[in-house]
């Protein structure tokens, strides 16, 4: 499993216990396989905690993840590969720029999202929640491409 990082193990337990919140050894074990380790799917968040603990299922894994969300500990987004990835936000809020063409990935900072959560708000009285955003389109790499003409566009 990860070692703590600042912010984590026992001072993590302690700010979620003093809102009120329960943390079960279940869910600090899903948090702590998830912590430092980019985006993984349950399934590889479960064999990380099934290798310490090899009495957890499937069941609880989904249950702690769903719980850690909603505490705004980790967000789940999919990349394009079809599948949920999960990841661990803390403080370091962050998107993706995903190729639709080479799939390479780029994070950008959150606060390119920040001027849309206004404009919502604004517009719509609506408060939005972008953890963590995905946003597909082509690369600079795979535009050049095409501009030189080296490769065709798939129509």
């Amino acid at each position: 499993m990860a070692e703590s990082q600042p912010g984590s193990g026992d001072a993590m337990a302690t700010a979620l216990r003093a809102r009120g919140e329960r943390l079960t050894p279940q869910r600090l074990m899903v948090l702590e396989a998830i912590q430092g380790c980019g985006h993984q799917t349950a399934e590889m968040i479960y064999e990380r905690v099934r290798a310490v603990y090899p009495y957890v299922n499937i069941a609880t894994i989904y249950r702690s993840l769903a719980w850690l969300k909603e505490q705004g500990l980790i967000a789940e987004t999919d990349l394009g590969t079809g599948q949920i990835e999960y990841e661990y936000i803390g403080d370091h809020r962050h998107h993706h720029l995903v190729c639709l063409k080479c799939g390479g990935r780029e994070e950008f900072a959150d606060e390119m999202v920040e001027p849309l959560a206004a404009g919502l708000r604004e517009r719509y009285g609506f408060e939005p929640r972008l953890d963590h955003l995905a946003v597909f389109g082509v690369c600079s790499h795979c535009r050049g491409a095409d501009v030189a003409g080296l490769t065709t566009p798939d129509r």
